[in-house]
């Protein structure tokens, strides 16, 4: 990104990811966290540590995008090589926007129909179709959305709180606050797929801080990204547990919402779920603008396109019609199973990678790149970066024996200790420790007289 063009100030990152939870999305990834087998006290727990974990790492990432102005799949080319970062890291990202959007769309549906009673696909359109159009108008329209909506949403989402934990008409039922046995296999359940909900932005959190300028420090943009996604990820996600606490079992995320908000007076439960719908169309237009840019990549690395807007129209109708035909198939009976599953695998993808372009980033190149070569096919990165695509796939081999995916897998490992994943701890220091071991063939002084002479790292700081 030209120095020109850098503006802004780490609060306005903040603000895209203090928003970025407090929408239906948010409250559902509560809702479900519930269903995993844990008493709400331990679910509770479960969650905050769950969200400061996942965060952690997502926060990293976007402390990326000040410093080389790239956007952060683009930066996974010196670990993965050229074509390597299209064919699995790129891969991997567009499925986590398709897979986010499904969900989206199948709660922007059951919204529309609770708030006008047109069916869930028509009002996944019209919700999509509003999204779009944020998405076409690009970043600079999705920051100043997500600053509009910020103190609007504080204000409901206070409210919501107090309805679904004090409001009247049955509330919560009593000795829901006994914390009853502990249990590891769904405390870990709820750990790993809400550190997996925070870890979900790491492909695209730092397309969000790249425009602002070079610099401001790491530690700025770190904590300007942590502390609003983990508080209001805590918050939103404590508060959808709690709802579904208060709701009738089987209820879906939406149904849930509104029959909490209702303890606090009638109609209001129309009123929230309205406003989680504004951020979910935001959210909703964050992936759609994502999954747009990463298609445009993937195929640029094959051959050169230029991003003009009519290819950025037919990639984001791209998405519309997968997204569409997904949810349709899933629908929002299954939204639970649906929604949990794929986060939680979602999270087996990005754990490896997450390790292996932090340790570059920091410990390995220390954030010295030469970004003309990250551009060129034939470049010092190479097409294929056998230490990042080897030590990312030794690392999810790794994984593999400690993984639970619900109803469908369980490994070994996991198996023998009675259900409880624990994979993300072997995947991160599996994946980061191989790559910096294997990273100690490269030939790092070559590439920093590289980087001297470009000077663009220089000019820019």
């Amino acid at each position: 990104m030209p120095l020109s063009e850098r503006h802004g100030k780490p609060s306005s990152v903040g603000a895209i990811w203090f928003v970025g939870s407090l929408n239906l999305t948010g409250l559902a990834t509560g809702v479900v966290t519930l269903s995993m087998g844990a008493s709400l006290v331990w679910t509770v727990v479960a969650t905050v540590l769950g969200s400061l974990f996942g965060t952690f790492f997502m926060a990293f990432h976007s402390a990326q995008g000040p410093q080389l102005g790239l956007p952060q799949l683009v930066q996974s080319r010196p670990q993965f090589g050229y074509l390597g970062a299209a064919l699995t890291v790129w891969v991997f990202a567009l499925v986590n926007y398709v897979a986010f959007n499904t969900s989206d769309a199948l709660l922007s549906g059951q919204a529309m129909n609770l708030l006008t009673g047109i069916p869930n696909g028509v009002g996944y359109l019209l919700a999509a179709a509003v999204a779009t159009v944020i998405a076409l108008f690009g970043y600079d329209w999705i920051h100043r959305i997500n600053k509009w909506l910020t103190w609007p949403f504080v204000v409901v989402t206070a409210a919501i709180s107090g309805a679904a934990l004090f409001g009247g008409g049955g509330g919560l039922p009593d000795g829901v606050w006994t914390a009853g046995p502990f249990e590891l296999a769904p405390f870990m359940l709820v750990f790993v797929f809400v550190a997996g909900f925070q870890l979900g932005w790491a492909p695209y959190v730092s397309d969000y801080s790249r425009y602002l300028r070079p610099d401001v420090p790491v530690r700025s943009t770190f904590w300007w990204t942590y502390l609003p996604s983990a508080v209001s990820g805590i918050w939103v996600f404590v508060l959808g547990a709690v709802v579904s606490a208060g709701a009738p079992e089987g209820a879906d995320p939406v149904t849930a919402l509104k029959l909490a908000a209702d303890r606090l007076f009638d109609g209001f439960g129309t009123i929230a779920v309205l406003v989680l719908l504004v951020g979910l169309l935001s959210i909703m237009a964050i992936n759609q603008y994502g999954g747009s840019l990463t298609m445009i990549s993937i195929v640029d690395s094959f051959r050169p396109v230029k991003p003009t807007r009519a290819i950025r129209v037919t990639t984001i109708g791209i998405m519309l019609v997968a997204v569409g035909t997904v949810s349709t198939l899933v629908g929002i009976d299954q939204f639970n199973w649906f929604f949990a599953n794929v986060v939680v695998v979602l999270t087996y993808l990005f754990i490896p990678w997450t390790a292996i372009n932090l340790v570059d980033f920091f410990f390995v190149r220390r954030g010295q790149y030469v970004v003309k070569e990250i551009f060129n096919p034939r470049g010092i990165y190479g097409r294929w970066g056998w230490r990042g695509n080897l030590a990312y796939l030794v690392g999810l081999v790794c994984m593999a024996p400690f993984m639970v995916i619900t109803g469908l897998f369980v490994g070994p490992v996991a198996k023998l200790l009675g259900g409880v994943d624990c994979s993300v701890f072997v995947g991160l220091p599996v994946a980061g420790a191989l790559y910096w071991v294997f990273a100690r063939s490269l030939d790092l002084t070559t590439e920093r007289r590289m980087v001297r002479e470009e000077g663009l790292l220089d000019r820019l700081h």
